[in-house]
């Protein structure tokens, strides 16, 4: 089914949001955690390893693969409610 022009712009909008959001969150995992905030974060100790070093080495990259699987799901829903899913 395609889209008219209104509802393609609306649909394009909702994901550049999401989008937009997500790299916020992935921005500050990555550069907060591992950058801002890691003095502050490294007097804490997981398994032996301080947590800024954590975010720095393995976080912001677990973030990420979470964030992707979220905006999986999440686009899933905007093609559903725009009528444009697959199925």
């Amino acid at each position: 089914m395609s889209l008219n022009r209104e509802k393609a712009n609306a649909y394009w909008q909702a994901n550049i949001r999401l989008v937009l959001k997500l790299l916020m969150i992935w921005f500050i995992v990555a550069f907060g955690c591992s950058i801002i905030f890691v003095d502050l974060l490294n007097t804490i100790q997981i398994g032996g390893y301080k947590l800024g070093f954590w975010f720095a080495q393995q976080g912001s990259m677990y973030v990420f693969v979470i964030l992707t699987f979220y905006y999986a799901k999440k686009i899933g829903q905007l093609d559903r409610e725009f009528g444009v899913d697959e199925e």
